[in-house]
């Protein structure tokens, strides 16, 4: 597909050539994602629609990890127009962004909490689920979303301290942060990870990042069994490539240039944020869906 066959009504489909630093900025994006305004098809043609909600979370409560900015952002905007009260949680080098975050939060009707703090540490995870209570007074939904990733494209030349962290960011601070809340969900409340189109076709540039991804995959489904019983869901979204501060932190200027465009089956481009909200409202309400994973990868890998 060449470029000129691109159809989307995004305007910022194609990424410039830029390049961040970990972890990131939302606002230092080139163009900006977009968070808020989902791609809609009539007869063939594509047209911007803002997303409305309909009080599908009407008065719930959740945690978002990785809030500020990318999928996080937008989860926590359409859990905010679809009536629930969140927290964010992000690193304290993002505040600008989980500010903007904030106001988009508090302009669909409803509070937010910010919580910065690196999840590496269990005593960060722990204070996280205490803030949410002490503010709210109840945990209905948690969603395990913050990660990292690191390119090394030689197994020779990976950098083990960067493994190391990678796991602990990504699978180690997900269980640490579900052992925390777990005492305060009950019956009918649900926990919701992100992993990755990675978990199924692998990336040769990637491989502690999509080794993590599995493992989260496999801690979902694993969860749902052991927490069946207790009426509480487990689900995960697997994501294909998604214009996020994550991928201009960790690919070079010229990865990012028109990243994607012409190379993605589905429209040809990559994902905007926007477009994954609704998996997340679809897991945090369907009451008959656990251990399951959907996958809004843009036709990257069937499963």
């Amino acid at each position: 597909m060449s470029d000129d066959k691109v159809i989307t009504a995004y305007p910022n489909y194609a990424p410039k050539k830029f390049t961040q630093s970990l972890p990131g900025s939302d606002a230092d994006m080139e163009p900006l994602a977009e968070h808020t305004k989902v791609e809609r098809w009539h007869r063939g043609e594509p047209y911007l629609e803002e997303y409305r909600g309909c009080d599908k979370l009407k008065d719930k409560k959740a945690i978002i990890t990785g809030g500020d900015s990318g999928i996080g952002r937008t989860v926590a905007i359409f859990f905010a127009r679809e009536g629930a009260d969140v927290t964010i949680n992000y690193l304290p080098d993002e505040e600008k962004d989980a500010q903007n975050a904030k106001k988009l939060i508090e302009q669909a009707g409803r509070k937010c909490l910010l919580f910065p703090g690196d999840l590496m540490k269990q005593e960060t995870r722990d204070n996280l689920v205490a803030a949410h209570i002490k503010e709210y007074g109840a945990l209905d939904i948690l969603v395990n979303n913050a990660s990292k990733q690191i390119q090394c494209k030689d197994l020779a030349e990976i950098d083990m301290s960067n493994v190391e962290s990678t796991f602990q960011s990504n699978i180690v601070a997900y269980i640490g942060l579900a052992k925390a809340a777990l005492p305060h969900l009950k019956r009918g409340d649900c926990i919701i990870n992100t992993t990755s189109v990675t978990a199924y076709k692998g990336s040769a540039g990637m491989l502690d990042y999509s080794a993590t991804k599995g493992a989260i995959t496999t801690f979902t489904k694993s969860l749902a069994l052991q927490l069946a019983p207790k009426g509480i869901r487990v689900c995960g979204v697997a994501p294909g490539p998604v214009f996020t501060p994550l991928q201009p932190a960790s690919r070079s200027d010229e990865q990012m240039d028109n990243w994607g465009v012409g190379e993605i089956p589905l429209h040809g481009r990559v994902g905007q944020p926007a477009e994954l909200g609704e998996s997340y409202v679809y897991l945090a309400t369907s009451n008959l869906t656990t251990g399951q994973v959907v996958h809004p990868n843009s036709g990257q890998y069937f499963v």
